[in-house]
């Protein structure tokens, strides 16, 4: 029974790096066979230069992922840590995110080269996160915010009332 969690988490991983792994070749099959395959009349070197994008946004993630996914073991052989927990978020979920946006990103640039325009939510999210970062490292303008008439009084009275000495009522016999 020892180790049974370690052992659960890496059989869980293994599986999750298999499924990844499939919607990728799947994605990668469909573009290659539609697109050069069925409309290889259109296929031009702007295409060649999008199947390695898409195929570095694919490997640099997955491989983060599998380094994450990896489970340690003592020198004896014993299973000491099964990976990481696929299902957390945090750097986690924004490499899936990655995955899942190159997959659509590759498979729908098959009917238009606009989608392309679709990676560019990456950074974006990037810099709307960061700017949450930073701006607590900012000065504020004011430390203490303007506070209405009715929020000063409700807050006194809440003050107010909190200070009261407290009395409890007692049965005696």
């Amino acid at each position: 029974m020892a180790n049974q969690g370690a052992k659960k988490r890496k059989e869980e991983n293994a599986r999750h790096m298999a499924r990844l792994r499939l919607i990728i070749i799947v994605c990668n099959a469909i573009y290659f066979l539609v697109r050069m395959l069925v409309f290889h009349s259109s296929f031009t070197w702007k295409h060649w230069i999008g199947l390695v994008v898409t195929s570095l946004a694919y490997f640099i993630p997955y491989k983060q992922l599998a380094n994450m996914a990896n489970p340690s073991y003592a020198d004896d052989g014993e299973l000491l840590d099964g990976g990481f927990d696929m299902s957390t978020g945090g750097i986690c979920g924004y490499l899936h995110d990655v995955i899942y946006i190159t997959c659509f990103v590759q498979v729908m640039s098959i009917l238009s080269g606009k989608f392309w325009y679709t990676y560019l939510v990456i950074p974006a999210f990037g810099i709307y996160q960061s700017f949450g970062f930073i701006k607590g490292f900012l000065p504020s303008g004011s430390e203490e915010s303007a506070e209405d008439d009715k929020t000063r009084k409700k807050r006194e009275k809440m003050e107010k009332k909190a200070s009261r000495a407290k009395f409890v009522k007692t049965r005696t016999r």
